[in-house]
């Protein structure tokens, strides 16, 4: 019972560290005050936010640094990346201290290794804790980390809602106190036990709660942080938010009042017989039980098995296939898999592309004559992005009822993109951009988080650290190409006004639907390549996925 107990609060304190460090997503907060401050270009503003997500690069230094140092040692470290990378860049733009561009890049490339740290420690807390509802874990986790600009801006707000640079010392200091308030669950860690199937029902049944609480959490946050302009009501709204933050704390006296229910009160009321099972207990073994598996049946699964092997369509399909779930791969052999490559281009081309029209928010919202409403939108994008994060748990949640391969659910996600990206190349109105922020946040967010579980999936759990981190390469990559091409258009439609013609020194701003529309253009064109891949990967990988739902039915009723 205190294993159980230490477990949920494990999870707890991973939420708060997801809702604390996505630190990378307020950037349009105060990027155009970073950018005035420094005089510099939006090309070289874009830099610096290629800079941020080039930390992204290193990521695969934690997975590793974790095979040596102990979880909170590494969480720690992260802590102590972001408060010197933010925490200088704070002084910078407070003009404290004068820094070369050049070392600004450098803190930027710093905060953004702390980003990457934080979420590797959250990824590993959840699969080490949560073997047999692991996808449940590591979707909710993640999902909180989609409201963090709308908590930041809470809390700026409920400071000073006329101060942008407030965000920097924000993004310095409250990831490293989120850091010591998790550190007590982490370092006390409860053994790793097999759970029965009347202890994995009711952990099912515990993460419905949870995903429930997190929706009225992201409401709360979407809905009323428009209101947060005044000082006096973004503190009362902060209270709210930090009291619907603390409520799973309750969880370990909910599963002491169960435990002792069940002994005095009703012994005989237990989940025992229960159809309601997200995830067999035994996903753990998944790769091992596949192996054992009737190897005959997957190369008969579904419509494709019938395509004709010698077109160029067939050989697509049918070249390098993965033919089970789970199966460990080393990096070498992981970049050397046709769907690793497939799934590299969506992520490439999907996800990526909404990060960096996040970091370009700011900038679009201003071009458009929304300077005011930038606080809004970036809200926006990160409320839509959490509820993405929390729909990555639908395949877990309707698998009994509905089971779909989890990269045709990718695929399904990356769908509005690219509807986005035309509307916003169509239009410049108000409705327009919030809609599609919207939408581009919601599709985005979903890839973050399930990606997780299909990297885990497709190559294995015990390699996810190293292999997850080698997939968001193409973050640092998509940020420079994609943020390069949308600086580039930008500056080259620069109005000169007698504003930028008496002060030399201040950044270029541009205005009109034409700063960023054939940049909209463009991204959606790119985005369609990326949904075209998703759906080859899914075509790739359904008989996989088909054979093991097949053996883990089997498995259940045998």
């Amino acid at each position: 019972m205190v294993g159980q107990s230490r477990k949920w609060m494990i999870l707890v304190a991973t939420t708060w560290i997801q809702a604390f460090t996505g630190t990378n997503f307020d950037f349009s907060s105060y990027s155009s005050t970073l950018k005035t401050v420094l005089g510099i270009s939006q090309v070289q503003l874009t830099y610096l936010s290629v800079a941020s997500d080039m930390g992204k690069a290193f990521g695969w230094c934690s997975g590793v640094s974790l095979m040596y140092l102990p979880l909170w040692v590494v969480m720690f470290m992260a802590a102590f990346l972001g408060l010197f990378g933010y925490g200088v860049q704070w002084l910078v733009i407070k003009q404290v201290i004068t820094l070369p561009y050049f070392l600004v890049f450098l803190l930027c490339l710093v905060a953004g290794c702390s980003i990457c740290w934080f979420n590797t420690v959250c990824f590993v807390l959840c699969i080490r804790n949560f073997p047999s509802n692991r996808a449940l874990a590591l979707s909710l986790t993640i999902s909180f980390n989609g409201v963090s600009a709308a908590v930041y801006t809470l809390i700026a707000n409920a400071i000073n809602p006329d101060d942008d640079t407030l965000y920097l010392f924000l993004n310095a200091l409250v990831p490293l106190l989120a850091s010591s308030l998790a550190l007590i669950p982490i370092i006390r860690q409860p053994p790793l036990h097999l759970l029965s199937t009347d202890a994995t029902s009711w952990d099912s049944f515990i993460f419905i709660i949870l995903n429930v609480l997190a929706v009225i959490t992201g409401l709360y946050l979407l809905l009323l942080n428009s209101l947060s302009s005044d000082a006096l009501r973004a503190r009362i709204l902060l209270a709210g938010a930090l009291i619907l933050l603390l409520l799973p704390l309750c969880l370990p006296g909910i599963i002491c009042g169960r435990k002792w229910a069940r002994r005095s009160i009703h012994p005989s009321f237990c989940l025992d017989g229960s159809n309601f099972s997200l995830v067999h207990p035994d996903d753990l073994e998944l790769h091992k039980e596949l192996i054992r598996s009737d190897q005959n049946n997957s190369s008969n699964v579904g419509p494709f098995s019938l395509t004709n092997k010698e077109g160029f369509l067939g050989k697509i399909m049918e070249k390098g296939r993965l033919t089970m779930l789970g199966e460990e791969h080393t990096a070498r052999l992981l970049v050397c898999r046709w769907d690793f490559w497939l799934y590299y281009v969506a992520y490439f081309c999907g996800g990526t592309i909404g990060l960096v029209y996040s970091n370009n928010l700011g900038q679009i919202a201003q071009s458009l004559g929304y300077y005011s409403q930038i606080s809004t939108v970036v809200t926006l994008y990160s409320s839509f992005s959490f509820f993405g994060r929390l729909l990555s748990a639908a395949p877990d949640f309707l698998r009994e009822k509905v089971y779909f391969a989890r990269t045709g659910w990718l695929a399904v996600a990356l769908v509005p993109t690219p509807i986005a990206f035309f509307f916003l190349a169509a239009s410049g109105s108000e409705t327009v951009l919030r809609a599609s922020t919207g939408m581009i946040g919601l599709s985005s967010g979903f890839v973050f988080s399930a990606a997780v579980s299909i990297t885990s999936e497709l190559f294995g759990p015990n390699s996810l650290s190293v292999n997850h981190n080698i997939l968001i390469t193409n973050i640092p990559i998509g940020s420079l190409l994609y943020g390069l091409l949308a600086a580039v258009v930008y500056d080259s439609n620069v109005k000169s006004s007698i504003q930028q013609e008496n002060s030399l020194e201040e950044a270029m701003v541009c205005m009109g639907r034409d700063c960023y529309q054939q940049t909209f253009i463009c991204w959606g064109c790119i985005s369609l390549l990326g949904l075209i891949s998703s759906f080859l990967l899914f075509l790739r990988t359904r008989p996989a996925y088909d054979q093991y739902e097949r053996n883990r039915t089997r498995a259940q009723f045998s």
